[in-house]
């Protein structure tokens, strides 16, 4: 669907769009793994104003980011705990402060997919336009010195390939994993402005699996060779690839779906060449987790024209 035609004699505005003409039967749509929904619950009211979505892994580290962002943006209130709007389940968390939503999406494709069938439909619901969504997150490098922010040019599989695999209904469907590549020039030159963290453009590579499916040698199973690994990591180095997590590829097939300029932002916490397992201090880490949200705070003050607050 092409929506700018449309749209260009109206107003410049972008919707959220779903592709789904069975919604439209719905006397009420339930997002249950929200604990909100379209009979219960006000969403133009509760998110029309949403610009920015920026999601995670984890609850802590999306509260973490929306109370970091209420600083940068000086909405901070000392006497606010920022509830989860989720509270109702134990599934995902959310958090919003102005223009500005936080979203846990647990860990792995199927986890974050089922997410982001709700959040856009929620989106959608909310009649919210122009919406950015971003992943924040940590990865392992690929020739990289740890710490270093990759901003993802193009998701690929397994096999170094730029396409998401979903079986439905018994067949196999491809959809595209293509990012907005001026989304994430323009995440580049925040870097750049920053000047805090060295930050590059390249592909990631999306696995289904934390250990035999990055080629790690110690987990529970391995049936391969140190060489073997190295071989692999190489071809992949070689192939354009920086860095490996288990989200971008369905997140980027289903932003582009929808109609959501999308950017996936992550951390690399060590060199997957020279090893498996996480050596560096708790507060390195630590450091080097803060780095995507400072980033993606830097572009969003940017968009809405807040003066930083810190020197």
């Amino acid at each position: 669907m092409d929506l700018k035609d449309d749209k260009q004699t109206v107003s410049h505005s972008s919707p959220v769009c779903v592709h789904n003409p069975h919604l439209d039967s719905l006397k009420d749509d339930i997002l249950y793994h929200f604990s909100l929904g379209t009979g219960t619950h006000d969403l133009p009211a509760m998110f029309g104003d949403v610009k920015f979505v920026c999601v995670g892994g984890s609850p802590w580290r999306m509260k973490a980011f929306i109370e970091y962002i209420a600083a940068e943006l000086r909405m901070e209130d000392p006497k606010s705990e920022y509830p989860n709007i989720c509270a109702g389940t134990d599934r995902y968390a959310m958090y919003k402060i102005g223009p500005v939503l936080s979203v846990s999406h647990g860990m792995g494709i199927p986890s974050i997919a089922i997410m982001l069938h709700e959040l856009i439909k929620l989106l959608h619901h909310a009649r919210c336009t122009d919406v950015t969504i971003i992943r924040i997150g940590t990865s392992g490098g690929i020739g990289l010195e740890p710490g270093t922010v990759v901003v993802t040019k193009q998701s690929v599989d397994a096999t170094f390939l730029p396409k998401f695999e979903q079986v439905i209904l018994g067949r196999i469907v491809v959809r595209n994993t293509d990012l907005d590549q001026s989304l994430a020039d323009e995440l580049l030159q925040c870097s750049k402005e920053l000047n805090q963290f060295n930050t590059v453009i390249g592909n990631t590579m999306c696995t289904l699996d934390f250990y035999e499916g990055q080629g790690r040698l110690d987990g529970a199973f391995c049936s391969y060779t140190e060489k073997d690994k190295q071989e692999y990591l190489s071809k992949a180095n070689k192939a354009g690839i920086c860095n490996i997590e288990m989200e971008s590829s369905v997140f980027a097939a289903m932003c582009k779906l929808s109609g959501l300029r999308a950017a996936v932002v992550c951390v690399t916490l060590l060199d997957r060449l020279k090893g498996d397992q996480l050596s560096s201090s708790h507060e390195v880490l630590h450091n080097y987790q803060q780095r995507p949200q400072i980033l993606v705070g830097h572009y969003i003050k940017k968009h809405l024209n807040v003066n930083a607050v810190r020197s």
